[in-house]
């Protein structure tokens, strides 16, 4: 790999695939920066908002129903302070992708999620993984982690893919699990998560 140049490995990954945990081995391994959360925490700090407000809009879009209570001009009878008005879905991807860009350009590391594949697509040293997994194995690997049962964990895995996937086609154009959007893509259903982060290591050896 070439030491002197940044490069940047950008995970996206279906929930259960096990993406946080072999971006944070690899970025280990690597000795680079891992970036998830700390995306967040400059968002919002550059929008003026708490980590809180975002956090839960994190790869999502708001529903209509929450954009209306959000942003609607209703006004009580009674005088309330008026809140201090979150961003627009629109705003806080691009707020985002500009952090993003930001990193890849002072650092070598590793960024989940949040369409890194798309916003970072002429970067000139960016490998770009996508991590899936058949429903089984993702079913429990949920359930190991976050102590929910079989039931609770495909609710979670079902309602996750639809909004990433829903989040990724309105701001790209499009299909978040094509495998033409990535340089490597990965079922660690078949692979084992620890091996997958040997295999991405020895393709990275060959390809930076």
């Amino acid at each position: 790999m070439k030491q002197n140049k940044h490069f940047i490995i950008t995970i996206s990954r279906q929930l259960g695939s096990g993406g946080a945990y072999i971006g944070q081995q690899l970025a280990k391994k690597l000795n680079i920066l891992y970036a998830d959360r700390e995306i967040i925490r400059k968002a919002a700090r550059e929008l003026s908002v708490l980590v809180a407000d975002l956090e839960s809009r994190d790869e999502k879009i708001l529903s209509f129903w929450q954009s209306f209570l959000q942003f609607s001009a209703f006004v009580p009878e009674a005088y309330v302070p008026p809140r201090i008005m979150l961003p627009t879905d629109r705003e806080l991807f691009e707020t985002e992708s500009e952090i993003i860009k930001h990193i890849a350009e002072e650092h070598s590391a590793v960024i989940i999620g949040r369409c890194g594949f798309h916003i970072l697509r002429k970067h000139p040293h960016h490998i770009s993984i996508f991590l899936h997994g058949d429903t089984a194995s993702r079913n429990a690997r949920i359930q190991k982690l976050y102590h929910v049962s079989e039931e609770d964990a495909a609710e979670m895995i079902s309602k996750s893919d639809k909004e990433r996937s829903f989040y990724c086609k309105s701001f790209t154009g499009k299909e978040w699990t094509d495998a033409r959007n990535y340089s490597i893509s990965i079922d660690t259903g078949k692979m084992d998560i620890d091996k997958s982060v040997e295999f991405i290591l020895s393709c990275l050896k060959k390809i930076l």
